[in-house]
């Protein structure tokens, strides 16, 4: 699917850092075949040393022969980015952007370019395990979405979503998920050492008990709640902790705070729908 694609990245950030070592490490693009541009020499040299890219300063350089355009820079710095690239795509290349919070429209318009495939992607890409959604212009060909696909199975999962307002429900869910897990595996750990656990044995108590839990979700394919009955006996310990949770109003954070991330992300995308 990506065989002799040359791929260009508009910014050599994180989330390129990311996508680039999926393609590399599992062989699916020729590293000679992937261009990285961005302000910074020391970093576009640091990316060449470790996975045997090119890198350029230049934006227009890296856009030059590139099959596919993907633009992972900053939602800030996005409008004089496109502008710069205005009319500099190949006419059938395809761009990818992973800008939060930047419309499929604002894309396409500044670049004069109809072939756009917005992604929704999350940090646990960094070690395979991400959480893709994304969505494509009706000009994308059915090749060219095989090829996002490609890349971003690389990365984790993904998941095509048929209108782009489901990006901003995927920003709040899967998009700042981790950091709600995070703040959710750091709560235990503080309760662990509040017990009198060292914070090393705490940490791998949790992060042990929440990676087991997820595979065992994953391999049961039950509801949560039938999980969570499995695990509670009548009168137990655990049926003591839940009340409290639930007491607390967990659930009714929970779904407040994912709201109010998702009301956010549609602001910053300039939708008030």
């Amino acid at each position: 699917m990506l065989e002799n694609k040359r791929i260009a990245f508009i910014g050599s950030g994180t989330i390129a850092q990311a996508m680039i070592a999926g393609l590399v490490n599992q062989n699916l693009v020729d590293p000679q075949h992937i261009i990285a541009s961005g302000p910074r020499k020391s970093r576009g040299e640091q990316l060449t040393k470790r996975y045997g890219i090119r890198h350029t300063t230049k934006n227009t350089n890296a856009v030059r022969d590139a099959d596919i355009v993907v633009l992972s820079v900053k939602p800030q710095v996005t409008p004089e980015v496109l502008e710069e690239l205005h009319d500099k795509i190949k006419p059938d290349a395809l761009v990818i952007s992973v800008a939060a919070g930047v419309p499929i429209k604002k894309v396409t318009t500044g670049l004069n370019h109809p072939l756009v495939v917005r992604v929704m992607p999350n940090t646990p890409m960094r070690v395979g395990k991400g959480m893709s959604v994304w969505t494509a212009t009706d000009s994308v060909s059915d090749a060219q979405r095989g090829a996002v696909q490609a890349i971003f199975q690389s990365l984790g999962k993904e998941i095509f979503v048929s209108h782009e307002y489901f990006l901003d429900m995927a920003t709040a869910l899967s998009g700042s998920g981790p950091a709600y897990v995070f703040l959710f595996i750091e709560a235990l750990v503080d309760a662990g050492v509040h017990m009198g656990f060292s914070r090393n044995v705490a940490e791998e108590l949790v992060l042990q008990t929440m990676e087991g839990s997820v595979e065992f979700a994953r391999q049961h394919q039950r509801h949560p709640a039938e999980l969570r009955n499995m695990v509670t006996s009548p009168g137990g310990t655990t049926a003591d902790a839940l009340y409290q949770l639930e007491k607390g109003g967990f659930r009714t954070i929970t779904s407040k705070a994912v709201f109010a991330a998702y009301q956010k992300s549609k602001k910053l995308g300039g939708s008030d729908s």
